[in-house]
Order: C-alpha cells, then sequence, then structure tokens
C-alpha cells in the first residue's frame, strides 16, 4: 500500500471555472441571438446557496416555431463548439417553456406569457442578473 503522502503529489484539479467567457456559455448566447430571441439575461447563482446551477440563461420567444427553433439551434451549436450534449431537457412536447439542462448552465427558452407568470427573474432576486440582447 502507498503512503498517504503520495496524495500530495497528484495535480490539483485543472478544471477552469465556468464564466460568463467560457465557450460553453458563449456559444449559448450566440445561438439565441443567432434565431432572434429577446430580453436575453443570465442569471449568476454561483454565489446563491440554493442554486441548482452556476447560470440560467433565459430568453423569450413569441410562437411555439421560435421557441423549436432556438432550442434545437443550442443543442445543435454547442454540440458542435463545445461537443456537449445537454443532460436534460424538457418542455418540447408543449414548447410554452423548454429548458435545456447543461448541469452548470440551465436554459430557459419560454413564451413571454409562460414567463411573465412564473417570474424566474423574480424568483432568483439574488443572483447577479446581465442582459445580452444584441
Amino acid at each position: 500500500m502507498a503512503p498517504l503522502s503520495v496524495l500530495n503529489s497528484r495535480k490539483k484539479n485543472t478544471i477552469s471555472r465556468l464564466t460568463r467567457n467560457s465557450k460553453i456559455f458563449k456559444a449559448i448566447i450566440k445561438s439565441i441571438q443567432d434565431k432572434k430571441g429577446e430580453h436575453i439575461v443570465s442569471l449568476d447563482l454561483r454565489k446563491v446557496p440554493e442554486a441548482v446551477a452556476d447560470f440560467f440563461i433565459i430568453c423569450s420567444a413569441r410562437s411555439t416555431t421560435q421557441i423549436r427553433a432556438i432550442s434545437d439551434n443550442i443543442e445543435e451549436q454547442v454540440f458542435l463548439n463545445c461537443d456537449e450534449k445537454p443532460y436534460k431537457h424538457e418542455g418540447r412536447q408543449a414548447m410554452q417553456w423548454v429548458l435545456i439542462d447543461y448541469v452548470n448552465i440551465v436554459v430557459h427558452v419560454m413564451h413571454p406569457d409562460s414567463r411573465k407568470f412564473y417570474g424566474l427573474e423574480e424568483m432568483w432576486n439574488d443572483a447577479v442578473v446581465m442582459g445580452h440582447d444584441e
């Protein structure tokens, strides 16, 4: 059995912390903008103890067709640019609120009525909010 001192010689975790400058974050924002998503905001949840992710990205889309186009484009572009597939996605049947979960980033593509009704920005009002409209 190796002595415990071997543990000290291991390399420290070199995974960089996710930020708004991360490749996946930028790919998601660009994918939304490419399909004319509206009122794009990111919520930085890294300092919120109850948060399930580092970031929420929320946008509005005026129709179910646009919600589908934005959601499909996000998944396609993130896979092409970052080689990442979502852990899970929800809401593709009703197309009023599609959630795409990349574990550290959760994307919400919402119809304006659903966005107003659920009020995610208000629910997570202790997060730092940044707009990303072009």
